[in-house]
């Protein structure tokens, strides 16, 4: 197929490389271009705008960082729908708002496109390993249509429901993130505190009742004061306020995921919105003190 890859970020830019791998042609564009060089050099062809990519592709994939940024490339005038084929198909790999979803559904139906809502899950080694969760909205014929693609890039791929309909799984997902977070940075708190061995610890709690990604993926990072980016603060802040906020539509209250963003919204006051996820224990930890 003929690719149209809008995004080679942290995560895009390793889906990408596995959809080149498997032998699909792909136009690329980001918003800072030599970004997407290692994509340039392995045979992906550089557009100058999401229009210009989308404009003989079979497909468009997306993959930004918020809302606003979605709406840019797809809906703007010098997005992806503008120059998309009728009978091609887009796919938003971002995590974004349900209510955007259906909207970018029901402009891209209007143009004989299809459209799928697909947020992934699984971070940098996920994108990197092609072991991501893949949580889909959209139609089913669209969905069988996309599933070479979810293939590659992932190994747990469900079609929810209708459009929006993976972005309310992605919000589940994140709320189990968030509040799974701060335990994970208590956990090994404690066994700091406890005189105990913390990688040992994580032998004995990382392969039974406790054990969860974030544990086997984060803390290790967290033992060596690694707090580079695998997902950034600023986009799991994101993430969360747009789970909130349709909480509050739903007459949900939520306070554990409340407490984790208070909890980021901190650790982004003191400079961290760059830094990974991970980084939440330097909040953990100046409290303790």
């Amino acid at each position: 197929m003929h690719i149209a890859w809008i995004g080679t970020g942290v995560m895009g830019r390793s889906m990408a490389g596995h959809l080149l791998d498997a032998g699909h042609t792909l136009s690329v564009y980001n918003r800072t271009r030599s970004k997407a060089d290692s994509l340039i050099e392995r045979g992906a062809q550089w557009a100058e705008s999401p229009a210009a990519a989308a404009s003989r592709a079979d497909v468009a994939c997306t993959i930004v960082g918020y809302p606003d940024d979605v709406r840019s490339v797809t809906l703007s005038g010098d997005g992806v729908l503008t120059a998309l084929p009728a009978g091609a198909l887009l796919i938003d790999f971002t995590t974004s708002s349900p209510s955007l979803a259906r909207e970018i559904a029901a402009a891209a139906a209007s143009r004989k496109i299809a459209s799928l809502d697909a947020p992934v899950s699984g971070g940098d080694v996920g994108a990197r390993n092609a072991t991501l969760s893949i949580m889909v909205g959209g139609e089913q014929a669209a969905f069988e249509r996309a599933r070479p693609i979810f293939d590659t890039l992932g190994k747990t791929v469900v079609l929810q429901g209708p459009a929006g309909c993976g972005q309310h799984t992605k919000m589940v997902n994140q709320i189990l993130i968030a509040a799974g977070m701060v335990a994970v940075c208590e956990g090994l708190m404690y066994a700091r505190a406890s005189g105990l061995d913390p990688q040992r610890v994580l032998e004995s709690v990382g392969g039974g009742a406790a054990a969860s990604w974030s544990l086997s993926n984060y803390y290790p990072r967290m033992l060596k004061e690694d707090y580079a980016p695998g997902f950034y603060v600023e986009h799991f802040i994101k993430d969360m306020r747009i789970a909130i906020d349709e909480s509050e539509r739903f007459g949900l209250n939520l306070p554990g995921l409340g407490l984790a963003k208070r909890l980021y919204d901190e650790l982004v006051a003191s400079g961290g919105s760059r830094y990974g996820t991970q980084a939440l224990i330097k909040v953990l930890e100046s409290m303790a003190r």
